[in-house]
């Protein structure tokens, strides 16, 4: 097969595909090579849309929250307001009692 030949197979794919898949694998923690293999495109072409994504959409990993990130910021961010709602009841039962007389 000439080299031609072979170029004229090679498959082109919207940027807004692209984007789509980049979408899946950041906003539900999909591994690239599950959304790959589920859309027929190569686990190597969709890292590199996703480096180019994230470029583009300012954002890195380290940015990015995973869905299981998200949801756990949200119980350390809940049992945090609990945790200072009980420091401050205690806070004020301590001070109630250090001023009761014996």
């Amino acid at each position: 097969m000439s080299q031609s030949s072979m170029s004229r197979s090679r498959r082109s794919f919207s940027p807004e595909f692209k984007d789509e898949l980049c979408r899946e694998v950041i906003d539900f923690s999909k591994p690239i090579s599950e959304v790959a293999k589920a859309y027929n495109v190569g686990d190597d072409s969709l890292r590199r849309w996703l480096v180019k994504y994230r470029d583009t959409h300012g954002g890195g990993p380290d940015t990015e929250l995973t869905l299981t990130e998200r949801a756990r910021l949200a119980q350390l961010e809940r049992e945090n307001r609990e945790l200072r709602a009980e420091a401050a009841f205690l806070k004020k039962a301590a001070s109630y009692f250090a001023r009761e007389p014996r």
